[in-house]
């Protein structure tokens, strides 16, 4: 089998790489193929290099950072198929897309519900009820997701802020205190935005939570409670269903588990709220 295009490129710079480039450089040509659904943690822990020489490689390979390098990498590597979903090929019909798809999507709830840590958990609990305030943060596909979570945070009288522009996000965060939470959501544990606002939060002094598929991600450096999620995503299908289904179960449990702790506070405000907008209501 041929190589493709962007492969034989970074064969071609071999020669003029420094010697942890050509570490990256070797880990690729064994593994592009696993590379598309590592996180940069990851993909330089198993190329034995720090964050930065990746970052640095991807440049010297004419690209602006990580996520380019694996959007060209999943172009090549992946059939174009797989982007719209990936167990999907030439002979499903109707009845074969229904049946992958949903089959996909309870995986990723299953999935997500045995790697789930129960202490992370508890811990995120406990922190978001005895906060004065809940900053949720996400952007992007995530944002959606932030904020369904402010909406039912919100129900049961949390005192709870999404906020989904980047520039609000740090100076929110950098006024949060000790008695505060935040919450940061990002798929890749990458997303610039999130994890720069999660890092203000924390050194601010609140309690931090991260949601996010990967557990060696640069968010995680900032949290005081990792979630994770667990479902499979290629660069050119970010924002599929199928992870905002994990994050939505993730964030359904944890909106639960508080909830239960309130006992009836939380069934008063739910009351109130849905009273609310009953005249919103045909």
């Amino acid at each position: 089998m041929s190589e493709s295009k962007f492969i034989l490129k970074i064969r071609s710079l071999y020669n003029s790489f420094s010697k942890a480039e050509k570490k990256v450089a070797d880990y690729i040509f064994e593994n592009q193929n696993k590379i598309i659904y590592m996180s940069i943690t990851e993909f330089a822990e198993n190329c034995g290099v720090g964050e930065t020489s990746i970052i640095r490689f991807c440049r010297r390979i004419g690209l602006k950072g990580y996520q380019e390098f694996k959007l060209l990498l999943a172009r090549e590597s992946v059939s174009p198929k797989e982007n719209f979903h990936a167990r999907i090929d030439d002979a499903d019909d109707i009845e074969g897309i229904i049946n992958n798809i949903t089959a996909v999507n309870i995986e990723a709830i299953q999935n997500t519900s045995q790697i789930l840590s129960k202490e992370a958990l508890q811990k995120a609990v406990t922190a978001i009820l005895h906060s004065d305030k809940v900053d949720i943060y996400g952007v992007g596909a995530s944002a959606f997701t932030a904020g369904d979570a402010k909406y039912k945070f919100m129900r049961i009288g949390i005192n709870c802020e999404f906020i989904g522009d980047p520039h609000l996000q740090c100076m929110s965060a950098v006024n949060l205190r000790s008695s505060s939470a935040a919450i940061g959501i990002s798929f890749s544990g990458s997303t610039k935005d999130t994890v720069d606002a999660l890092s203000l939060a924390k050194k601010a002094g609140a309690f931090t939570i991260a949601i996010t598929n990967y557990e060696k991600s640069p968010i995680t450096k900032y949290a005081d409670a990792v979630l994770l999620s667990s479902a499979e995503e290629t660069p050119l299908r970010s924002g599929a269903l199928t992870s905002k289904i994990a994050q939505l179960q993730i964030l359904d449990i944890l909106y639960t588990a508080v909830a239960l702790k309130m006992e009836d506070k939380a069934y008063k405000n739910l009351d109130k709220t849905a009273e609310s907008v009953l005249t919103k209501i045909y």
